[in-house]
């Protein structure tokens, strides 16, 4: 017996697809096979397994759980939670990996799953590997057990342990994701007044969808904030990894920006620490680590690829602008947006100012956000890789860490494959709005060139 996952389905740092033309229940069941064979064959027994609120995800853990106990592999079923919460699973149970069933912050008809292995994230070549071993079959045969373990009162707690924050008024936007149980709870053992909303886990996502990165799907949350004078307001991706911040007032807080206000904490413990960021990252945030007396590392997009590197070199904070922030002082370094919105209440105490002092205090920088192209899904990668060829001839002021970034006399700017959807994904900061300007223009001319059409001059 064999199977063959959709080729775009393995992507570089977890699965994802659309259910139904490139996932569904055989996908599921080939990956428990793969993973747990992997995990014997390294001489673990058992893994941990949770899944988020779209519709698919419970047809696809009992399928994933069938395939791991059929290559005998004992499953601890942690059930529908964020995926934080099934790491912490991981990084506390007696476990040898996790996988968790999530469609992150991609399309509600969409659907996949993110691995880890001995603590670490399990991506790249790895997840290729899995699939040549489902292409022939490369199963063990085994009869694992598998048992439910209630984990979220534990996980709950260790979100507050050591908490030394203040009281605020705060707005929680859980957009019908994964996380919202998980609010609940939590706001419970937290000081001062807080304002809930879409904590019920609906895969419809009927009121935004759960992505903190698009301003749009923040309107909600800022209109609570202004309504009712709060402090800030906190919202959360899909499957809980992610936040979104809004100040007091109602500008967003990038996740580079608050890469940048939890330096200030973690370089007060930690001087001369290393600080890890991805290549969407403002340059005011390297800066402004470099000014806190820290060591700027500029790294891959991709939550794998930052976790990874912070273990490589002992940096104890990363993250990146999509909002994921790993916390390696005194958490376990992987991304959890419920545990970064409980250091931002901490950190405003430590730092003796309130969040919307802090928005203000930081660098107003002539950017984008981040920039979605839609291209077909075969061709993205070997559009950078056009374009990258072509700078380089050019002798071009580039890094190619992932895909190009490319400093010029008016700031710099970003070209990169998502690894996540059918896009592009491109950034540009300047000193001012005509070096913007000519940045975007500069980018069009390479997309032009490799045969995508699309202005990018409107983009706010």
């Amino acid at each position: 017996m064999a199977h063959r996952f959709h080729p775009t389905l393995l992507r570089e740092y977890d699965m994802r697809g659309v259910v139904g033309p490139m996932l569904g229940e055989a996908d599921g069941y080939a990956l428990g096979r793969s993973f747990a064979t992997w995990v014997r064959r390294a001489g673990g027994s058992a893994v941990a397994v949770g899944y988020d609120g779209r519709l698919s995800s419970p047809m696809l853990e009992d399928a994933l759980v069938r395939g791991l106990t059929d290559s005998g592999v004992d499953v601890l079923r942690v059930g529908l939670g964020p995926t934080p919460m099934l790491y912490y699973a991981e990084a506390e149970l007696d476990v040898a990996g996790a996988i968790q069933v999530t469609g992150s912050h991609n399309p509600a008809d969409q659907n996949g799953f993110k691995l880890v292995l001995d603590h670490a994230p399990f991506h790249g070549q790895a997840i290729q590997q899995l699939g040549a071993m489902a292409a022939v079959g490369d199963w063990l045969v085994g009869e694992g057990r598998a048992r439910d373990v209630d984990i979220m009162p534990a996980y709950v707690e260790r979100l507050v342990r050591d908490f030394d924050g203040a009281a605020w008024r705060i707005g929680w936007d859980a957009g019908n994701g994964a996380a919202g149980p998980v609010v609940e709870k939590l706001v419970q053992l937290l000081p001062g007044e807080h304002h809930l909303l879409f904590t019920d886990i609906d895969g419809n996502f009927p009121n935004h969808h759960p992505d903190p990165t698009e301003e749009a799907n923040l309107a909600d949350l800022r209109s609570l904030v202004l309504s009712r004078k709060l402090d800030f307001g906190v919202a959360f991706d899909g499957d809980g990894d992610r936040i979104g911040v809004v100040d007091g007032i109602g500008r967003i807080i990038w996740g580079d920006q608050l890469l940048g206000l939890f330096a200030q904490v973690v370089l007060k413990d930690r001087p001369g620490a290393p600080i890890v960021a991805d290549v969407k990252a403002s340059q005011a945030l390297f800066d402004e680590i470099e000014r806190l007396g820290g060591e700027p590392v500029l790294w891959k997009t991709g939550h794998s690829h930052i976790k990874s590197k912070m273990k490589q070199i002992g940096s104890p904070l990363g993250g990146e602008m999509t909002g994921h922030i790993m916390f390696a002082d005194d958490f376990y370094g992987f991304d959890d947006g419920l545990y970064a919105a409980v250091r931002l209440i901490r950190a405003a105490a430590r730092l003796r100012r309130t969040i919307t002092d802090l928005r203000g205090e930081m660098a107003e920088m002539v950017n984008t956000p981040e920039i979605r192209i839609a291209v077909p899904e075969d061709r993205k990668f070997a559009i950078i890789d056009e374009i990258s060829a072509r700078l380089r001839a050019s002798g071009a002021n580039m890094e190619s860490i992932d895909g190009a970034r490319v400093r010029t006399m008016d700031g710099w700017w970003l070209l990169r494959a998502s690894n996540t959807q059918n896009a592009l994904t491109a950034r540009a900061e300047a000193a001012d709005a005509a070096g913007l300007a000519r940045l975007l223009t500069e980018i069009e001319s390479h997309l032009r060139d490799s045969g995508v059409d699309q202005r990018l001059q409107a983009v706010k």
